[in-house]
């Protein structure tokens, strides 16, 4: 198992029963590379590219279970969001994996895990992780 495929069973392990995942870090910072991996020890065998244009991409694993993968780096007006049904899909009880959150802060339920990632000046990464609730984070 290679360091990214560590990296994601520990968040798995980290976040517990939480299903609403925010990633926030610049551009190429990671977030759909840590995503895919996340993904296939989810047992998604879909291809799980960034949703950039369509907003969101739906996967199944090989059990049938849902998992929805949101960037909203292009949306120009936060009722975009709005407009597919967002909050459904985070009421629907899947996983949900969000890029670029930030573009619709007034839509983010209140309870989510939070992985921020850091891009540090000799290439390597930096996570901090969060997890929310209530609107209050942990730590």
């Amino acid at each position: 198992m290679d360091e990214i495929d560590q990296t994601a069973k520990k968040l798995i392990e980290y976040a517990g029963d939480e299903k609403i995942w925010i990633f926030q870090g610049n551009l190429g910072a990671g977030k759909t590379t840590l995503i895919r991996a996340i993904a296939k020890l989810f047992g998604v065998e879909d291809r799980v590219s960034s949703p950039t244009f369509s907003l969101v991409n739906e996967y199944r694993n090989h059990f049938g279970e849902v998992f929805y993968h949101f960037d909203f780096y292009r949306l120009e007006d936060p009722i975009e969001a709005i407009e597919i049904g967002v909050d459904e899909y985070f009421e629907s009880g899947n996983y949900c994996w969000i890029e670029w959150a930030e573009k619709i802060p007034g839509f983010l339920p209140e309870d989510f895990f939070h992985v921020r990632i850091i891009t540090l000046h000799n290439g390597t990464r930096q996570l901090i992780l969060r997890k929310v609730k209530n609107g209050q984070a942990d730590g």
